[in-house]
Order: structure tokens, then sequence, then C-alpha cells
């Protein structure tokens, strides 16, 4: 995932200003400098998709591999789009975020998701998260901060 959103940052023109990756999902407050939003987000859910679940069949450890394979293809199978699998929901809930007041919001919701589910103390503790890049920290992912 960190490393598809790197490439994302490096090849395709995206911006991240906020990130967490949680066992179930993933927050971003992310803009782009040259391709359109809608492109990025499509090319970065296929090939993460295709490598979870790659990843999830060939792993001979993975206790949960033939749940997890019948849970995509189940889902997959309730979307016509699909020929198998499917990992990610078909949709995205993008919000704007025309004001400073929202934008705060936003990032602290996604950057306290780890304490929320129990998972650290402090948001800056979490790994896969920028909130030790808003804490003078550098995290997994390149930020731009928002001041």
């Amino acid at each position: 995932m960190v490393n598809s959103i790197n490439y994302c940052i490096e090849q395709k023109g995206l911006i991240v200003y906020g990130w967490v990756i949680m066992s179930s999902h993933v927050h971003m407050i992310i803009g782009t400098k040259s391709e359109l939003m809608q492109d990025i987000v499509r090319d970065f859910k296929k090939y993460t998709s295709k490598a979870i679940i790659n990843s999830v069949a060939e792993n001979p450890h993975e206790s949960r591999k033939e749940w997890l394979l019948w849970m995509f293809e189940c889902a997959g199978r309730k979307n016509s789009n699909n020929s198998k699998y499917q990992f990610w929901q078909q949709h995205n809930q993008p919000i704007e975020l025309y004001n400073n007041l929202l934008v705060d919001q936003k990032l602290n919701y996604l950057h306290n998701n780890p304490v929320a589910e129990g998972v650290v103390y402090e948001p800056y503790e979490y790994k896969y998260s920028s909130a030790i890049d808003y804490c003078g920290g550098k995290g997994m992912i390149p930020v731009e901060l928002l001041t």
C-alpha cells in the first residue's frame, strides 16, 4: 500500500497532505499536480487490489487464505465489473475540504483512527500514518504539510 502511494506521488503527480492505513480502510487527504484524481485513484485501487489478493493467495502461512479469497470472490460476484475478485468498495467518499476548520477536523480524525481503535496511545506512534510528519518527524510517505 505504502509503495503504491509513493509510486503515485513519483509517477502520477499525487500530492498527499495526510494519510492513515488501517486494517480495514484507508483515509487520505490528497490533491494532484497533473493527472485527474479519479484516474490516480482508479489505478491505485486496481494495482493494490491485485497485489493484495496475490499476496494472500501465494502466502502458505496465511491461516485465513481460503476464507479471505472466498470473501473477495463473493464480493466480486455481486459486481459485474469484476472478472473474479473484489477487494475495494466500488465507491470513494470524497469530501471537499473548503475551509481550514474542515481541514483540521478531517486531519485530526484520520490521525486519531489508530487511537480510537486502541492500536496506539498517541497518533504519532502509529507507523502507517502521517501523524509523525505533523509532529516534526518523517513518515513512510512524503507529505505536504497543511498549515
